[in-house]
């Protein structure tokens, strides 16, 4: 096949929503496996209908508005938006149906015989269900509000995400019925316990835990939302709206205020989804279709509760027998001494794998810098911190000690925005310098720069990391950070954070490969470079999302040229391999277990001297063009031999919990492709129970 051969064939590449689905196949897949304890298995389907909520809320309400804009442009696989819409609806009912089932049919009865029972309304005693009315009347009937449509009063706004009941009520004295609308509050719990509300239960030496649907209990007590009126009939529905909304940042003279002015917007943005219990009948979807002004490719019909990413609340339960055992993670050898973590870093770099090492060094990092005296200033970027963040505390802490401290924060991280407003706020009552980073770009890079006095002069420490500041993240997700005293590492951050904080055009770095600066055009050139090495290259991607088309492209190229490509793409995948004299050395692995993978490395053979990144972007055009990304070098021999035998060679084992892409856009579990009997490996178990760290001698200073 000729290596100047076009790439513009759209059966080269795998549609990007629709691969968004298949990734969540694959998590709801996690929720029928049997090998995981019962409550995890519900976690997973709250996890996949978490994940369809936002599926919707931006990627649907995005092609939504290319189709409302009139825009018929194709995606690189060749669909028109009005397409992907179609073949979206088409799947996701499919998806729907099996979710449903598991639920319906397996998951529930086996939390019955675990005594965890969900019970219709109807099914509960008379005394139940008094105790449960007594429970509404005093805990539920206060807040609701029946918003009644009628000429004299509008169709009421449906919020995002939010339960609601269509109501339809008959006047006795004329026969009139009318519809109404409740919101079921979500102040409340979704499953209403029943055991603390009948004291027979609370007599019973029994581990039996009882629940009831809250929408069940308001529709049995409707009656007291409208005393003297006749109920009908009552159906619950479900409303997905557009959060995507567009930010100004150039003509906005506050990115704070202009920021939670948009986030009280996004309640109002269009409908994208409209779900609705199968029992509802046409006149009433109509109700909603006409007056929440949606398609009817925008309906689902579901035969079953709404929302199961309510199922949180019974993945919480405190029940460890049901649950995957607590992980403990430990601390790397050089940090278990107790020594100063400058004198350690001075001494060799430090590399911790989250949530297997704990995060707790990464605190006190910050920590360390905020109280030792011969730290002058930290710079930091934050992006999602989560509750009560250790790290913000520790910020505060250096500034009023008398540290220079320097806070990126990044407003527009998506459903993170709330809470970055609420520490950006705290961080600049306490005098810490804030800022919002650059107009049009999201800072997504994870950086703490520490400067430090020592007898040598100034000298730089450094945190990198592929996650984020948040301690609670970090015992769920998969990333890898590395401290370093190595000071051209330290000059390129510091040029990142001027680059951030003031004006400048920095258009090259020492070491590091900088998003929208030259990351996309470095990573061609590392490509590139293997491609030259024939057979002799090797390239191993373990990423996240791989769509951006450049990058495709060259590699593309490279497996032309006959380059070995291992792709572990835990998410988007838009490259189609497997095609003959187009990506027939690409295989494309993806795997979903406990731990959310979310690390970064970029690895190149490069002729027996291997060159190796970690970072926060993936290859997409968003991380490439559109945020400010950093991917560091691994330089250290020994820290470059642990990851790739302890990671990437571990993960291109795993047979438990990967996926393979096949060139027609299914994956296939790895453990289908083995013989019946033979034993299966798992990355994740290996890391969490058998890993060995490498002896790591003293690093460079």
């Amino acid at each position: 096949m000729p290596a100047n051969k076009k790439f513009d064939n759209p059966s080269y590449y795998i549609n990007r929503e629709l691969s968004t689905i298949e990734f969540n196949r694959r998590v709801l897949q996690e929720a029928y496996l049997e090998s995981h304890p019962l409550l995890e298995r519900v976690k997973f389907l709250a996890i996949y209908s978490n994940n369809m909520d936002e599926f919707f809320m931006v990627r649907v309400s995005g092609i939504k508005q290319q189709v409302l804009l009139g825009v018929t442009d194709t995606a690189a696989d060749g669909l028109t938006p009005r397409e992907q819409l179609v073949a979206i609806h088409r799947i996701v009912t499919d998806l729907y149906q099996k979710q449903m089932n598991l639920w319906k049919d397996e998951i529930q009865p086996k939390l019955a015989s675990k005594g965890i029972k969900i019970l219709a309304y109807d099914s509960i005693s008379a005394k139940q269900q008094k105790k449960v009315s007594e429970y509404f009347e005093r805990e539920i009937f206060p807040v609701l509000t029946p918003l009644a449509f009628d000429p004299g009063h509008p169709f009421p706004h449906i919020s995002n995400l939010s339960l609601n009941l269509a109501v339809v009520i008959r006047n006795p004295h004329d026969g009139e019925t009318h519809f109404a609308r409740v919101k079921v509050p979500n102040s409340l719990p979704r499953l209403i316990p029943l055991n603390p509300l009948d004291p027979d239960d609370l007599l019973q030496p029994s581990t039996t835990q009882k629940f009831v649907w809250l929408e069940e209990v308001m529709t049995a007590n409707l009656q007291r939302l409208f005393p003297g009126m006749e109920i009908v009939e009552s159906h619950p529905f479900r409303v997905t709206r557009n959060t995507d909304l567009a930010l100004q940042e150039d003509e906005a003279d506050d990115l704070l205020l202009t920021m939670e002015e948009n986030l009280r917007q996004r309640h109002f943005g269009f409908v994208v989804r409209l779900e609705v219990s199968e029992t509802v009948p046409d006149w009433i979807r109509d109700i909603l279709l006409i007056n929440l002004e949606v398609n009817p490719y925008d309906v689902y019909q579901v035969d079953g509760p709404l929302g199961l990413s309510s199922l949180f609340q019974l993945s919480s339960l405190d029940r460890p027998g049901l649950k995957d055992p607590l992980l403990n993670p430990v601390l790397p050898p050089p940090l278990k001494t107790g020594e100063n973590i400058f004198t350690i870093l001075q001494r060799q770099n430090i590399l911790l794998h989250h949530p297997f090492d704990s995060f707790g060094p990464v605190v006190d990092f910050v920590r360390a810098a905020a109280h030792d005296p011969d730290v002058l200033a930290i710079k930091q970027t934050l992006y999602r911190v989560g509750p009560k963040p250790p790290i913000v505390r520790a910020l505060i802490a250096a500034r009023e000690n008398g540290k220079q401290v320097t806070v990126l924060v990044e407003l527009k991280a998506r459903f993170d925005e709330e809470s970055n407003i609420e520490w950006a706020r705290a961080l600049e009552n306490a005098g810490v310098h804030v800022v919002y980073g650059l107009i049009g770009l999201k800072t997504h890079a994870k950086v703490c720069l520490v400067v430090r006095r020592e007898r040598e002069g100034l000298r730089r420490y450094v945190h990198m990391a592929t996650g984020n500041y948040n301690s609670a993240t970090a015992r769920i997700y998969t990333d890898l950070g590395y401290m370093t005293a190595d000071q051209e590492l330290g000059a390129d951050m510091s040029d990142l954070f001027n680059y951030l904080t003031g004006y400048s055009r920095q258009e090259k770095f020492r070491k590091c490969l900088v998003a929208p600066v030259n990351l996309r055009s470095d990573m061609v050139k590392h490509i590139e470079k293997e491609a030259k090495l024939g057979s002799k290259g090797k390239i191993i991607f373990k990423i996240n999302h791989l769509v951006d088309p450049a990058i495709i492209r060259a590699l593309f190229k490279a497996s032309q040229a006959g380059v070995q490509i291992e792709l572990m793409i835990r998410g988007i995948c838009s490259l189609r391999p497997g095609l003959e004299g187009i990506s027939d050395n690409i295989r494309v692995m993806s795997t979903v277990g406990r731990f959310l993978e979310h690390t970064r490395i970029y690895y190149f053979q490069n002729d027996g001297e291997p060159i190796m990144y970690l970072g926060s972007a993936d290859m997409m055009q968003r991380n490439l063009s559109s945020r400010v990304e950093t991917v560091f070098p691994i330089e250290d021999p020994v820290i470059l031999q642990e990851i790739k035998e302890n990671i990437l060679d571990v993960y291109l084992q795993d047979t438990k919990k990967s996926y393979v892409l096949q060139a027609d856009g299914q994956y296939i579990p790895v453990a289908n492709t083995l013989p019946e009997k033979e034993k299966l490996f798992g990355a994740q178990d290996w890391l969490q129970h058998d890993r060995e760290t490498l002896i790591m001698p003293v690093g460079i200073g």
